[in-house]
């Protein structure tokens, strides 16, 4: 088992109506009264929750913010960090999916940074955020796992760029994850949250045997639940049982608990995103398109680890069970709805592996999974095998 630190002071309200606690929550963090409320689409206007949440904020002159999108950019976000500015406002509360959560620990720690913050973003010497507005979340998508954990991915369409930021100041001060909310989620939102959380644990779990045994038996159960609860949640995600499972299962793949003394991978992100970057598909659906070509790519690698994940989750056997794991992983996103090669997803796929190689050069990615054993030319290599 290796050694680890952990930490996540972020507190969670789970199940039905919690509402009424947020006055409470936010009291312990605001000398203003004066909060901020970001949101993304709209959704939370249509489904009533956004009357709700207000009307259990009496006590506080309340600043709205919506339109973050699906992939937050930042061009958007630095809106939301002028409005910041300009109401001084001193606690935000996010109410929305990872995309929002995110969204949000970025503009906490914009807010008070003197100079350019994508400099932060794009690790330029020096840069960085010392301090963050509090902040807290209500869950209406469950898939990131970001309303427990301190990390965010941010996007640049102007410059086809997507970029990772995170630290102890970005965990939320607390959670709200009501299950009921999910039966507003779009289908196809649904689906994506099932696929991010089956890749959140993958990544902490497919990659060498280990000793913490713990550890691997908790990713075991994560993804056995997942493919048990999948069908019924895609079917009727008003199941509060179903659901429940699936805010569970996306908030304990990356709320920090997996990775605890084991090695972890996160090459599959780390291509995704480029394919993101460059043409704006859905995160979760990246992590299927290269997941499996990956695995392919690496199969020597994590043979053995594959052998425990095909017995111990898919219940195969054989000589051949490490492929057919491989094979069976694959077929779970295509059962969910998601494509998983990149040219359903656009015709201009060809340039894709240059792109990722060149950038993964110059940014000194040398050597990425848990053996940092890939290679610029291997992503080049496992985007080409998407086709």
């Amino acid at each position: 088992m290796l050694n680890f630190e952990s930490f996540n002071p972020t507190k969670v309200l789970f199940g039905k109506e919690q509402y009424s606690k947020l006055t409470r929550e936010i009291k312990q963090f605001t000398a203003k009264n004066k909060i901020l409320i970001a949101y993304g689409g709209g959704s939370i206007i249509r489904s009533g929750l956004l009357d709700k949440v207000k009307s259990e904020l009496n006590d506080f002159e309340i600043v709205e913010f919506g339109g973050i999108e699906a992939n937050p950019e930042y061009d958007t976000l630095m809106k939301a960090v002028e409005l910041c500015r300009k109401e001084q406002i001193d606690f935000i509360l996010a109410v929305g999916g990872g995309s929002v959560i995110d969204g949000i620990k970025f503009v906490a720690g914009a807010v008070n940074y003197n100079g350019e913050p994508w400099d932060v973003l794009i690790r330029k010497d020096g840069c960085v955020f010392r301090s963050a507005v509090a902040f807290g979340t209500i869950l209406t998508l469950p898939a990131t796992g970001s309303e427990s954990n301190s990390g965010a991915v941010i996007s640049n369409s102007r410059l086809q760029e997507k970029r990772t930021m995170g630290g102890p100041l970005f965990f939320p001060k607390f959670s709200i994850l009501d299950p009921t909310l999910l039966s507003t989620v779009p289908p196809r939102q649904v689906a994506n949250g099932i696929a991010d959380a089956y890749m959140h644990t993958l990544e902490q779990y497919l990659t060498v045997p280990t000793t913490n045994y713990l550890q691997e038996y908790e990713a075991e159960a994560v993804l056995k639940t997942l493919i048990k609860i999948a069908p019924g949640v895609i079917k009727d995600p008003s199941d509060y049982d179903l659901a429940a499972n699936l805010y569970y299962c996306a908030n304990h793949a990356l709320n920090g608990n997996l990775k605890n003394g084991v090695p972890t991978d996160w090459s599959t992100h780390m291509i995704g995103h480029e394919l993101t970057a460059l043409y704006g598909i859905d995160h979760a659906r990246t992590l299927a398109i290269i997941c499996p070509r990956l695995y392919e790519h690496t199969f020597d690698r994590k043979k053995e680890k594959l052998e425990r994940y095909a017995k111990e989750v898919w219940n195969i056997t054989g000589g051949n069970a490490a492929r057919e794991a491989i094979e069976k992983t694959e077929s779970f996103f295509q059962s969910l709805g998601i494509e998983t090669r990149l040219s359903a997803y656009t015709q201009d796929y060809e340039k894709a592996p240059q792109i990722v190689k060149d950038r993964f050069i110059e940014r000194n990615w040398n050597y990425l999974g848990e053996n940092q054993l890939i290679t610029p030319e291997d992503a080049y290599e496992i985007v080409r095998s998407c086709f």
